[in-house]
């Protein structure tokens, strides 16, 4: 191995790339592991209400979308401290703009799950409400 080969300046632009690659490959996992816009619209083999509200909660899982987002971010923050990017603000509104759509889904799954505990509560106060005008 030349000298050259391992010049700091030139071992540290390497370094810059390959993280800069590395946050670029987390950020197109973390989009590929969003819904389609198709799973949280339609709604197949839902018999009921209940269903329905169990299909969406589950379409709007983001596990595999967080894992690959903090990845992303780990080596945003690492090369971002080690001043390694020559222009983070591209980087840096991809992050954003990904962890407001997550934020976005992780908010509506929380919603969906209320409201699917709601509903077989609001039935059975419905079914107990019907049966008592029934008795009068």
């Amino acid at each position: 191995m030349s000298q050259s080969s391992l010049d700091d300046d030139e071992l540290f632009g390497e370094a810059a790339e390959e993280m800069r690659a590395d946050v670029e490959e987390h950020l197109d996992a973390a989009r590929a592991e969003l819904p389609e816009a198709d799973a949280v619209w339609d709604v197949e083999d839902a018999e009921n209400t209940l269903g329905v509200l169990n299909a969406l909660r589950s379409a709007l899982d983001v596990d595999d979308v967080q894992s690959h987002l903090r990845d992303a971010k780990k080596a945003f923050v690492v090369g971002e401290r080690a001043d390694a990017f020559d222009d983070a603000d591209d980087l840096e509104a991809d992050l954003e703009a990904v962890e407001d759509v997550l934020g976005d889904l992780e908010t509506a799954r929380e919603q969906v799950g209320e409201l699917a505990s709601t509903v077989p509560e609001l039935r059975s106060a419905l079914d107990d409400a019907a049966g008592e005008a029934d008795d009068e």
